[in-house]
């Protein structure tokens, strides 16, 4: 069953979070230390003065009311998407899945990029992974990405989509492919902006001893020992984090700050590539909706399941790799076409690990030039 879906969070909750953050206790720091120990306790400070004093849920709630909104009951789960036709007579049909610590909210700018030209456009379908945001929470184990692939596949068989193209980032990554992957005859091609760090196609000879693959694995085992330690704690023990995450907005929004500074290709600027206000409507969806440990949670079941191929595992679809400079994973080509059916690669001139927010001009005509040549 779909029925339509409006936004209005209630007042009481949006006082309580102002509240917390007039009476926030801040940290100390290492003098002059930025955002070598985490996220900067200056810009944390200006970010919660916005978020108190200028900042406008309201805004963001008119802004995703503007679009088509729909609840979708599939086995006793409710799946928030929103569902936007295209202009053209023959627009195709396009699963786009977001990531974490992103939200559906991360796809809006790709929106009018995609569903606007009567040479080539798509009926968009932006769901809110299970946990995530409007979405309902899985309180039963064995939610992971292979999990919400048959939600998927359900949900666009509901809407009349017995075909259709998969993108995604991140976790939407892994969803995608795993639902490629498993329903080669319904999805017409596979777009993808990230490989998952854990991917290991299945190899018979030395492909994985190859200068290139090594290079690979080293930068991640350096990036890992840098940065992976909040995916150790979301990978293990997920609810002792979100303890406080989910009682403190400071908190909450510090944790997920540092990640869009981090992997974005900001440059250590984080507000080159993010205004304020996508930060905060990002990091507010999260707080109203008490979502962060049922969203994180996900990383603890995909760590039973990593995306470790095995010997009949292969995307068979046409797929297509959008290699951004700042991505987190960035795996060799030849690599990566051991696991993929890879039809198109293209390296982008700038952009991070949030194609859809960072650069959505470029990811979008990937999109289009992908789709068009199917």
């Amino acid at each position: 069953m779909i029925k339509p879906f409006k936004v209005n969070i209630p007042e009481p909750v949006l006082d309580d979070l102002r509240l917390r953050l007039s009476q926030a206790r801040w940290p100390d720091k290492i003098k002059d230390s930025g955002w070598d120990y985490g996220t900067s306790l200056d810009y944390m400070k200006e970010l919660c003065d916005y978020w108190l004093t200028e900042f406008s849920w309201r805004k963001t709630e008119d802004t995703i009311n503007l679009y088509p909104n729909y609840m979708a009951e599939i086995d006793g789960a409710e799946i928030h998407f929103l569902h936007i036709k295209g202009e053209s007579e023959n627009s195709i049909p396009l699963l786009i899945t977001h990531g974490w610590p992103g939200s559906f909210l991360e796809i809006m700018k790709l929106i009018p990029l995609l569903t606007k030209g009567r040479d080539i456009s798509f009926d968009l379908v932006i769901p809110s992974i299970i946990g995530f945001g409007f979405s309902s929470k899985c309180v039963q184990p064995g939610c992971d990405n292979s999990f919400v692939a048959d939600l998927w596949r359900k949900l666009m068989l509901q809407l009349g989509y017995e075909k259709y193209g998969a993108q995604g980032g991140d976790i939407g990554s892994g969803i995608s492919t795993w639902l490629a992957m498993k329903y080669p005859s319904q999805v017409i091609g596979l777009h993808l902006n990230y490989i998952s760090d854990s991917f290991r196609p299945y190899c018979q000879n030395d492909e994985e001893n190859s200068t290139d693959v090594k290079k690979y694995k080293k930068e991640l085992e350096n990036w890992a020992s840098k940065e992976a330690g909040y995916a150790y704690i979301q990978s293990t023990k997920p609810i002792t984090l979100a303890y406080g995450l989910n009682d403190s907005p400071i908190g909450l929004c510090a944790w997920i700050v540092e990640k869009l500074n981090s992997w974005s290709d900001s440059k250590g600027g984080i507000e080159t590539v993010f205004t304020k206000d996508e930060i905060l409507s990002n990091v507010t969806l999260y707080w109203v909706t008490q979502t962060i440990h049922s969203s994180i949670r996900i990383y603890n079941e995909n760590s039973k399941r990593p995306m470790i191929f095995q010997s009949s595992d292969f995307v068979q679809v046409p797929v297509a790799y959008a290699n951004f400079p700042g991505e987190i994973s960035r795996p060799p080509r030849a690599y990566t076409a051991l696991g993929y059916n890879i039809t198109r690669w293209t390296d982008m001139p700038s952009g991070g690990h949030f194609a859809a927010m960072e650069k959505p001009e470029l990811l979008a005509s990937d999109i289009k030039e992908f789709f068009n040549s199917l």
